[in-house]
């Protein structure tokens, strides 16, 4: 009985620090001046709290068919987070230069 009783404790430290994480980076975004940063803020919070959420996911299905969709989902945000963070980038950056010139 003890042992699921830490098990909830851990699913749900996790999870709180997740979603912690993930409004601290909801508040970067909010609060930086530049595009440039606040991308910066976006793209954490695909990393750290995704991982906690995932491993609060794992502590609590194990590697069932829930914890296999978790590290899938967490898996396609890690593979895809720099492809997309890079395009934003070059975006805001043509877009800037258009002004420019």
């Amino acid at each position: 009985m003890v042992v699921a009783g830490a098990g909830n404790i851990a699913v749900d430290v996790l999870l709180a620090a997740g979603v912690a994480g993930a409004l601290l980076c909801c508040v970067g975004v909010l609060v930086m001046r530049t595009t440039y940063d606040r991308l910066h803020y976006a793209a954490a919070a695909t990393t750290v709290p995704a991982f906690l959420v995932l491993a609060a996911v794992l502590v609590r299905e194990k590697v069932g068919s829930g914890g296999l969709e978790a590290i899938a989902a967490v898996g396609l945000m890690f593979l895809l987070n720099p492809v997309l963070l890079t395009a934003t980038a070059r975006a805001i950056r043509k877009a800037e230069e258009g002004e420019d010139g």
